[in-house]
C-alpha cells in the first residue's frame, strides 16, 4: 500500500498549486491525474491577470506566456466598447499546468498519470478518524492518505463518491483557435445575447496572430452553431480555424472547452480529511466565469490548512474548518454578484446598450464620483431601468475586476 500525507486529485491549476504548496510545507504529497498527459485538452480561455500573479506570488517562466495583454474590452449589443484596463497574460495553458506540476515534483511531490480514483473508504482507529483508503485504476492504488485535496474539476469526484454536494448547474464553454486575428492587446468580451444566451463571447489574443474565439452559454446544445454564426457575422469571417499546438498533428479540427459550474461555492467544501478546491468546490467568478485565480488561491489555502492539520495530528472536519473560514473571508460575495448577473441578463439588448453608453470609456478608474455620474446619466437616458435592478447589474461589472478574482 502506498502512503502519503496528502493525496491531490487532478493536475489542473488547482491540483498543481495544492501539490506544490503542500510539498513546500514539508508534506509527503502524491498528485494523481486521470489523463495520460497534463494540460490537455485545454478547458478555458487561458488568461490570468497581473493582480492574480502578484497575489499568488507566481514567477511565470517565459515559455508558458503566449502574450501580455492590457486588459478587457467589453462590447455591448450595439457594439459600444468600454475598457477595463488592468494588465495580465494569455497563457499557453497546457504548458502552464505542466510547469506547475513540474514545480510540485521539484518540491518533493510524486506525480502519477493515468490514475483514476474510484472509491474512498474511511480509516478509523479506536473510533478516531485517521484518513482515507483510496482505491482506483493505476499502479499506485490502493493509497492511504491522511488528507485528500479534490481538484478534479466540475465533476467533483469526492462530492460524487461521498455524496457531499449535488452536481452543480453548469454552463457550456467552447472555443476555436483562429489564425491571423487583428488585435490591440485587449481581451474582447462581447455581451451579445443573440449569440450567447445568458453568457458572453470572447476574442482572447495569443502570439503569432493566433486567438481563442469562443463563448459560454446556457444553451449547451446550440453552442457550436451559435459560435459559428458569430464568427460568420463578424470581422472574424473568413479567418482560418486551426488546431492548437497541444493537439497532435493531423487530428480532426474541432473546438475545445468544457463545462463551468455556475451554482456558486458548494455548501460543503470540507469534511474529515477532505478539502475541495477550484471547480470541484464551485469556485468561479459569476459574470465572466473566470476560475483560474480562484482555483490557485483556494489550493494554497487548502495546503496551508493541511500542513497544520498533519503537524498537529488532527485531520478531522473540525480542524479543517479553517479552510472554509479562509476562503469565505477572502473571496468576493458570490450571491451578490450573481444577483447582478441575473439582473443584467434580464435586460433587453437595447437596455444593455444604454447602460454601456453610460459607463465611462475607462471603467477601471471609476470611483464613487464616477459611479454617481453613471447613475445620473442613466436617470436621464432611461429612468425605467432603475426598476429593472440596473444597479446590481452595474455592480457585477465592478466585482468582475481582477482584484475581486474576476480573472
Amino acid at each position: 500500500m502506498t502512503e502519503c500525507d496528502v493525496l491531490v486529485i487532478g493536475a489542473g491549476p488547482g491540483g498543481g498549486s495544492a501539490a506544490l504548496h503542500s510539498a513546500r510545507n514539508g508534506l509527503n504529497v502524491m498528485l494523481i491525474e486521470d489523463h495520460a498527459e497534463i494540460g490537455t485538452p485545454v478547458h478555458c480561455g487561458e488568461c490570468i491577470s497581473q493582480v492574480a500573479v502578484d497575489n499568488l506570488q507566481l514567477e511565470l517562466p517565459n515559455h508558458v506566456i503566449s502574450r501580455h495583454v492590457n486588459g478587457i474590452r467589453v462590447l455591448f449589443p450595439d457594439g459600444t466598447p468600454k475598457k477595463l484596463s488592468e494588465p495580465g497574460y494569455v497563457l499557453e495553458k497546457h504548458l502552464f499546468e505542466q510547469w506547475l506540476a513540474d514545480e510540485a515534483v521539484s518540491a518533493g511531490a510524486q506525480l502519477h498519470l493515468s490514475h483514476k480514483l474510484t472509491a474512498l473508504d474511511r480509516i478509523e482507529e479506536n473510533g478516531q478518524f485517521k484518513g482515507w483508503l483510496c482505491q482506483g485504476n493505476g499502479a499506485q492504488f490502493p493509497i492511504r492518505a491522511k488528507i485528500v485535496i479534490d481538484a478534479s474539476g466540475v465533476g467533483g469526484i469526492c462530492s460524487k463518491l461521498l455524496d457531499l454536494n449535488p452536481r452543480p448547474k453548469v454552463i457550456a464553454g467552447m472555443q476555436f483557435e483562429v489564425a491571423n486575428v487583428p488585435n490591440d492587446g485587449y481581451l474582447d468580451f462581447y455581451i451579445w445575447p443573440s449569440y450567447a444566451t445568458k453568457g458572453y463571447l470572447w476574442m482572447i489574443p495569443k502570439s503569432d496572430g493566433r486567438a481563442n474565439i469562443g463563448l459560454v452559454t446556457e444553451d449547451k446544445k446550440g453552442a457550436v452553431k451559435s459560435l459559428d454564426r458569430f464568427i460568420e457575422d463578424t470581422q472574424f469571417k473568413g479567418l482560418e480555424k486551426q488546431n492548437p499546438p497541444w493537439r497532435e498533428e493531423g487530428t480532426k479540427l474541432r473546438g475545445f472547452g468544457g463545462t463551468i459550474p455556475i451554482s456558486g461555492p458548494h455548501s460543503v467544501t470540507h469534511t474529515d480529511g477532505i478539502m475541495l478546491v477550484g471547480d470541484a468546490a464551485g469556485f468561479t467568478s459569476p459574470l465572466f466565469e473566470g476560475g483560474s485565480h480562484l482555483a490557485l488561491k483556494s489550493a494554497s489555502f487548502a495546503a496551508m490548512v493541511a500542513a497544520d492539520a498533519v503537524a498537529t495530528g488532527d485531520i478531522s472536519a473540525a480542524k479543517l474548518a479553517d479552510y472554509p473560514a479562509m476562503w469565505k473571508a477572502e473571496f468576493p460575495p458570490y450571491e451578490k454578484i450573481l444577483k447582478g448577473k441575473t439582473a443584467l441578463y434580464s435586460l433587453s439588448d437595447k437596455d444593455m446598450s444604454v447602460m454601456g453608453k453610460c459607463f465611462p470609456e475607462e471603467m477601471s478608474a471609476m470611483g464613487v464620483t464616477g459611479k454617481a455620474m453613471v447613475g445620473i446619466r442613466l436617470l436621464f437616458k432611461r429612468p425605467s431601468l432603475y426598476f429593472k435592478k440596473i444597479i446590481p447589474a452595474m455592480l457585477a461589472f465592478g466585482y468582475s475586476r481582477a482584484k475581486h478574482y474576476g480573472w
